[in-house]
């Protein structure tokens, strides 16, 4: 497939409508003695991810008969709930269904964003599909068509990118938007808003685009 349908757009894709929620932040300890940390007032199960980390809360426009979001693209942005969802779940960012081939999982990156030679990647990209590897290439603008194609054997879970939160004049507010995800585990955590989970790739070799797909012709049979 070398053109892709001009009204697909990714799963993962933030769309017009799709708006970040009132922050209703506090800094607590959840029962005397806990050591405080970052919580909604309101705060339910899900606004944490499995390793207990507080995520930024976004609106969602309605679902077509797909069960895919609707709205115009925000082609440059993700939206953090589907980010997640994908990334813990390693599912195809295009169409959520489970992403792994019969090689390994496919994650995608920017033609310049690591060192060909580096032994591990840090990538907050959730992986493609098959079907879909050669249309999120050519719909995401900083993949611009010619991306970085890692076929990974072993993905595991390392961290967020999100903003960190203290006290200031004006009660709790940012205070930090590190450059760099942070791991579990680290001990700034407790008082960070996470926006995309993140993984690491360890086991993996860097790949060719169309040799991928011809290796993977015959799991499409």
């Amino acid at each position: 497939m070398r053109t892709t349908d001009v009204s697909l757009v990714p799963y993962i894709t933030l769309r017009e409508g799709e708006e970040a929620a009132p922050a209703n932040l506090i800094i607590a300890s959840e029962w005397p003695g806990k050591f405080p940390r970052l919580r909604y007032v309101d705060e339910g199960r899900e606004d944490r991810d499995v390793r207990g980390v507080l995520w930024a809360r976004c609106s969602h426009t309605r679902r077509d008969e797909r069960g895919m979001p609707t709205g115009k693209p925000r082609w440059k942005l993700m939206h953090p709930s589907r980010q997640r969802e994908t990334m813990q779940e390693l599912r195809c960012q295009v169409c959520v269904k489970p992403a792994r081939t019969a090689l390994g999982f496919i994650f995608l990156a920017g033609p310049d964003d690591y060192d060909r030679d580096a032994s591990s990647i840090i990538t907050g990209q959730p992986p493609v599909c098959r079907r879909h590897v050669r249309a999120a290439a050519a719909l995401c603008p900083h993949l611009d068509s010619r991306p970085m194609v890692f076929l990974a054997r072993s993905a595991p879970l390392y961290g967020v990118h999100g903003t960190l939160y203290g006290y200031g004049p004006d009660g709790i507010q940012v205070i930090a938007t590190p450059d760099h995800p942070l791991p579990y585990g680290h001990p700034n955590l407790p008082t960070a808003l996470a926006s995309q989970l993140v993984r690491r790739l360890n086991s993996f070799r860097l790949v060719d685009l169309d040799e991928l797909l011809q290796e993977l012709a015959p799991e499409a049979a």
